[in-house]
């Protein structure tokens, strides 16, 4: 997916939690998607970041509908919280390549400077 399908994606998913919101009060249950301080109009943040809070507000809205609407299997709540947890490892990595890329700029520019 591009990164603004995913914008898009993202937008939607937060339209329909702040739907959920009006019938189920939420605030714990948003903490997760709220501490990443992540939201659609941040289209400065990488594609990898809007990814992972994409699964987290997905993982979000799966767990209130399980937990509220009792004929939803729990097992799409689990999937999805394997999906968060295998997004955040690469969001890792790729924060992690982008530091070393960096400190290789950074390290050249010193040596061109002697």
């Amino acid at each position: 997916m591009y990164k603004d399908e995913l914008i898009q994606l993202h937008q939607f998913l937060v339209y329909v939690l702040k739907n959920m919101d009006e019938e189920y009060e939420l605030k714990e249950e948003c903490k997760d998607y709220l501490g990443l301080n992540i939201s659609p109009h941040h289209i400065h943040r990488t594609k990898a970041e809007h990814k992972y809070a994409i699964f987290v507000l997905s993982n979000t809205i799966s767990e209130v509908l399980a937990n509220n609407n009792g004929g939803m299997s729990s097992n799409i709540s689990n999937g999805l919280n394997e999906l968060v947890k295998r997004s955040r490892r690469e969001l890792i990595k790729v924060q992690d390549n982008d530091t070393m890329k960096y400190e290789k700029t950074q390290n050249a520019k010193i040596m061109s400077m002697r």
